[in-house]
């Protein structure tokens, strides 16, 4: 086999990975009992970094759950995404499920009172991010 038949190999298998990727975030983001938008889901973005910091550092978080945390801020100060942002709507979408989907593991493992004792933003943001990560009230 040829070095650019591997090349070609290996570049077909990250599309095929990054469009599973896209279809598993779309269709987990379907499940959701009341509809967050886009938009409020965006505002919300100051609030959730600082929120992820504050679950990062606090040790009665489970260190897994820090660890991943800690990714899902690694990957929100990077400048690539899984979709790229100048694509209109799922550009930026795709960074509010995956925050989401990092998110509902840690409530899963560190609790839903970890979520509400470290929120730094307003009830209706924390309402909006409980939606988001399918708490509820």
């Amino acid at each position: 086999m040829e070095w650019w038949q591997v090349l070609v190999s290996v570049l077909a298998g990250l599309a095929l990975l990054w469009l599973a990727l896209i279809g598993a975030l779309v269709w987990i983001s379907r499940g959701q009992v009341e509809k967050i938008k886009l938009v409020d889901a965006l505002r919300l973005a100051p609030d959730v970094v600082r929120l992820t910091r504050r679950l990062a550092a606090d040790p009665t978080v489970p260190r897994g759950v820090r660890i991943w945390l800690l990714v899902l801020l690694v990957y929100l100060l990077l400048p690539i995404d899984l979709v790229p942002d100048f694509i209109p709507v799922i550009g930026f979408a795709d960074d509010a499920i995956v925050v989401a989907l990092v998110l509902r593991f840690a409530t899963k493992h560190a609790g839903a009172d970890a979520l509400d004792r470290h929120w730094p933003g307003t009830p209706q943001g924390l309402h909006a991010l409980r939606t988001l990560v399918g708490l509820g009230d």
